[in-house]
Parts: C-alpha cells; structure tokens; sequence
C-alpha cells in the first residue's frame, strides 16, 4: 500500500491515539503543517479509498483508526528505500550514513549491540 508522506503524517496521529474525529485529527495535525481543515479531510479520505483506515459512525461524526499497522508501514518503506536506492542491501545504507557523519555514538552502539546479537544467533 503508497502511503503519501502527507498522508503519512495522519497515519502517525491515527496511530498514535484512536479512534479519534476528524475534528481530532485536525486539531493533532493542521497547526504543524499549516494545513487547512478540508486537507486533512481529502487525507482521511483517501486512506479510507486506499483501506489503510477505517470509519465508524458515532452519532452525527465517524471515528477514524488505522487498519495499517505501524510495523507493517514501516517494513514497506525501509523495504522500498533499500531496494530503490541501496540495491536491497543494508550495508551500504550504513556506510552511506557512516560517511556522511549521520551515525551518533548511541547508533554505534545499538548497531554493535544488534550485530552480536545477529551472531550469537547464527552460532
């Protein structure tokens, strides 16, 4: 499923905190991206046309939760990021950012942390 980084902005809010109303939405969303009510609105919308969320009437407005999980977005678009530009291969996104100066000490660490892990896995 293409989530926009647009509509990608809502799915953060919808999954952080659901069901929410669209008035909800509104309120988390349009002050930091400086959008107009009936934007986030056409968003909804077009989550809902492409299943990622679902609507449930409740009096006179619908509540609205993610049908795409988090886990499942973010495995697409690490995904789609490594084979469009890295090949499909993990080791030259680090590098890519190990040259750049994008990797902090903390990151180091966590990836010298999961690689023993990967290891003693294999063992």
């Amino acid at each position: 499923m293409q989530i926009s980084d647009a509509e990608s902005e809502v799915m953060k809010v919808l999954w952080d905190r659901s069901p929410l109303a669209a008035e909800e939405v509104i309120a988390a969303i349009a002050p930091a991206q400086a959008w107009q009510d009936a934007t986030v609105k056409t968003l909804l919308n077009r989550l809902l046309t492409k299943g990622a969320i679902r609507a449930a009437k409740d009096g006179r407005r619908y509540l609205y939760s993610p049908l795409l999980a988090r886990n499942d977005w973010v495995l697409e678009e690490s995904s789609s990021l490594l084979d469009r530009v890295f090949d499909g291969r993990v080791a030259p996104l680090v590098a890519h950012f190990s040259e750049h100066r994008k990797l902090s000490k903390a990151d180091l660490d966590e990836l010298r942390k999961l690689i023993g892990e990967l290891d003693d896995g294999r063992g």
